[in-house]
Parts: C-alpha cells; sequence; structure tokens
C-alpha cells in the first residue's frame, strides 16, 4: 500500500468534531520501487562471497549479481561480506591497495525497468563507509540506444547528472535527487566511484533509485524474487546433471531450461576439462569438455555432446568444479 506523511498546520476541536488542516505528502511503494536489481547485495551466483581480483585497466568486471566494478593504477579486491546492521544483511567491500587511482562500482539499468522514469525526478540512496577517503562521487547516464551502454574504454552513453557525498569511517545513509530528462527512455547507468583508495577500505549497501523526490525505505523483496530478478542477466549451474538423446552416431543433444527468460540469448560458458557420460546399461565413461558445444535462445540452453553412439545417456560432471554459465548482461 502507499503510504506518507501527514503536515498538520492546526488542529480545532469543537462540540462533534475535529477539525484538522494540513497536507498529505505521499509516497508509491507499489511495484517495482527500486529499479536497482540486488540492491541489497544479497545474490552472489558468480563468487557465493568468496573475494574477487578486480584487474586494474581491464574490461567491466562483474561481481556480485548485475553490479560491476573496475579500477585503475593497480588491481584491487572487491568482495561481498556480512553486514553486522539489522537494515542489512550483506555489504559489499573494496579493499585499497598502493597506486590505486581509481575504483568504480555501477549497475546498467535495462530500458524496460527505467522507461517511466524519464521526465521526471528520481531518488539515489544508499550507506557508505570509507576508512582512507571522504569524498565518494555518484553520475547517472542514461544510453544513447537502447541497452546499449558500450564498453568501459569506449561508452555510449550521455551523462545525466553526478555529485558527491562526504563520507566518514562510519556507515551512514546519503541521497541525491536526479532530474531525469525525457530522453533518458533507453536505459539508466548508475555509478558510484573514489579516487585514490591506496588502503584501507571502502563499504556501500542497501543502494536503491526510485522515482519520486525523497529517498524512502529500502523495497526489500524476497530472495526468490531476487535470485529470479538476477537470472534474466546471469545464471551459473554447479555440478550439472542433465538427460538427453542421440540425434545421430556422433552427437547427444541437452537442453538446460533456464528458470526465468533471459534478457537475450546469452553467452555461455563452462569450465572443468572432463565429465563423465552414463550410458544407460552401458556402463560410465569419460569425454573432454571440449567435445562438448554450447548453443542458447533465451529460454534454454544446448549442450551438444559430440562423438557419442547413439544411445539416450544421462551425464553428471566429474567434479563440482564444472560450471555452465549464461551471460546476457548489459
Amino acid at each position: 500500500m502507499p503510504y506518507g506523511t501527514l503536515a498538520i498546520d492546526s488542529i480545532t476541536p469543537s462540540a462533534n468534531a475535529l477539525s484538522v488542516t494540513g497536507s498529505v505528502s505521499s509516497v508509491n511503494t507499489f511495484g517495482f520501487k527500486n529499479r536497482l536489481i540486488n540492491g541489497g547485495l544479497s545474490v552472489d551466483q558468480r563468487n557465493a562471497g568468496a573475494a574477487q581480483t578486480i584487474t586494474a585497466a581491464a574490461a567491466l568486471a562483474y561481481t556480485v549479481d548485475r553490479w560491476y566494478a573496475y579500477c585503475t593504477g593497480a588491481n584491487v579486491t572487491g568482495q561481498q561480506i556480512a553486514g553486522t546492521y539489522l537494515s542489512s544483511q550483506y555489504l559489499y567491500q573494496f579493499t585499497g591497495a598502493a597506486s590505486v587511482t581509481t575504483i568504480g562500482f555501477g549497475q546498467r539499468i535495462e530500458q524496460l525497468n527505467c522507461y517511466d522514469l524519464a521526465n521526471t525526478t528520481a531518488t539515489l540512496s544508499c550507506y557508505i563507509s570509507n576508512s582512507l577517503l571522504t569524498t565518494v562521487t555518484w553520475t547517472a547516464y542514461y544510453a544513447n540506444t537502447a541497452d546499449t551502454f558500450g564498453s568501459l574504454a569506449s561508452p555510449t552513453v550521455t551523462q545525466i547528472a553526478t555529485g558527491t557525498f562526504t563520507v566518514t569511517s562510519s556507515r551512514t545513509q546519503y541521497s541525491a535527487q536526479i532530474a531525469i530528462p525525457s530522453a533518458a527512455t533507453t536505459g539508466i547507468q548508475i555509478v558510484f566511484t573514489v579516487g585514490a583508495q591506496t588502503s584501507g577500505t571502502w563499504i556501500i549497501d542497501t543502494i536503491q533509485l526510485e522515482k519520486g523526490t525523497q529517498a524512502t525505505s529500502f523495497d526489500y523483496r524476497s530472495i526468490i524474487t531476487e535470485l529470479q530478478f538476477c537470472q534474466r542477466y546471469f545464471l551459473s549451474v554447479v555440478g550439472l546433471s542433465l538427460i538427453g538423446t542421440s540425434t545421430s552416431t556422433s552427437a547427444c543433444l541437452n537442453k538446460l531450461l533456464f528458470p526465468v527468460n533471459m534478457r537475450i540469448a546469452p553467452t555461455a560458458t563452462y569450465s572443468g576439462a572432463t565429465m563423465s557420460v552414463d550410458f544407460f546399461g552401458s556402463g560410465t565413461s569419460t569425454t573432454a569438455f571440449s567435445n562438448v558445444t554450447l548453443a542458447s535462445n533465451v529460454n534454454y540452453l544446448s549442450l551438444n555432446i559430440n562423438t557419442l553412439s547413439p544411445v539416450r545417456v544421462a551425464f553428471v560432471p566429474t567434479s563440482i568444479i564444472n560450471t555452465v554459465s549464461a551471460s546476457s548482461e548489459l
């Protein structure tokens, strides 16, 4: 339900009634209030909470789901960490290093999730602490063409607005209002940056972008809902087990159905060198993962196992390190 604030100017009692004058400011909490997915940083399919090295001057590196990071000057470490606050179970932490000149942390919002923000005011809010620096910069952009933001080296975006938060080592909430132009119907990008984080830590959490002129309560969503939102853009399956049927004397086609339709046909990758193949009634053999061809659309991923005899098979990886991933990130 919507909620808001009541500003009371006067109260006048009478014999049979109470007269109250003032104004009500309502806040919309219907639907997808927070346009940033995984703003609570709870979903981490790629790293499962493990530390990740962000390589200096490299391409964008996706971290916790939907969020990317980059740095210049020197490598830094990024990691989802446990929060010590009732309002935030997870935080994201960057650990500085000598010679670092910039660290960035951002998200690209799909056109379909922010189209209605165009020609309105939106509010960006988050909690931040930094043990070394006192300034964190935020910048908002829109894509020049629908859902196409370019690369870090060659961006295809237009800046909407930028500003700074004066931060301390104590976790504090900050917010800023952003006038979204009418042209920003093509997708929005939010980026937080710091400068020479040569030591110490930069921590950010509970990040929200919402329609309206004030920061409201964080849009907590169930973990199932948040995970499904994330799986539109990235999916990781560890210890894959599928059943497939041979289509010829040289191949066996297996399909992995996605839990939700992905944004576009994803780019699929796998890790691990070999997997075991269990031929029904014929025993188990091992095949190199290099004999697997991956193809995909928005609904499923096809794994075509080559050099197999024409029988129905079930296969599982020889080790849990065998991981199949599908990415349709912006």
